[in-house]
């Protein structure tokens, strides 16, 4: 199985990944996931000489298992449900919107922080490189790429390090090029268990890989 040291380290090997791909970048911008997503766009950015930006969205957690999601909602409160697992747990309507606005406020404040009052960048034609430390269920990722469809993005390319097969092939289709390390069939799947060093990142840790305070050393 393929391990990483860290999620800087992984998006080094990323980029190479991408650098090996027939891609023709217009203007392009790395948007990270936060808060993981952001530490691998940051090695992504400094390869390829390109701006990073964050995009903020958070998944919708089970109420008894935070690290488990069955959708996401966006920073414009577009809410992506996985309907299988939804109706597989038997959430009920109200149990949904209640997390829903709950996570939203996350989402807000995220947004306000690591953006400080700035507006969303345009995306009208240009190459977009969505990122993450890893695709588990899959439905962050999607509601991410629908996020930059409807601000009319050129190109969008997901890169990410290791995927589950199935949403690997969920988000294959939606974009338009799917860069990953590692894609795993297991059943069970964790993207903690890819890393040696997985902790929690902080809000100052994304606002310092954003600012460029925090960079880790790159070789090509």
């Amino acid at each position: 199985m393929i391990k990483f040291n860290n999620r800087y380290e992984a998006g080094r090997m990323l980029f190479n990944k991408i650098a090996g791909l027939d891609l023709t970048l217009k203007k392009p911008l790395i948007l990270g996931i936060p808060r993981g997503g952001v530490a691998i766009g940051a090695a992504l950015a400094q390869g390829l000489q390109a701006p990073l930006d964050t995009i903020t969205l958070r998944k919708l957690p089970f109420p008894d298992n935070p690290e488990a999601g069955f959708g996401a909602v966006t920073l414009d409160k577009v809410v992506i449900l996985n309907e299988k697992l939804i109706n597989y747990y038997r959430l009920d309507e109200h149990t949904i919107n209640r997390i829903v606005d709950e996570v939203y406020k996350e989402v807000l404040r995220r947004n306000r922080i690591y953006r400080q009052n700035k507006p969303f960048p345009k995306l009208n034609g240009r190459t977009v490189i969505i990122t993450d430390d890893g695709l588990a269920s899959g439905f962050t990722m999607l509601a991410a790429i629908r996020f930059a469809r409807q601000r009319d993005a050129g190109e969008i390319i997901v890169a990410v390090p290791v995927a589950h097969r199935q949403a690997y092939d969920m988000i294959k289709k939606e974009s338009d090029n799917l860069a990953a390390l590692h894609v795993s069939d297991q059943p069970y799947f964790a993207v903690a268990g890819f890393y040696d060093d997985f902790p929690d990142m902080t809000d100052n840790e994304v606002i310092s890989y954003l600012t460029g305070e925090k960079q880790g050393s790159f070789a090509k």
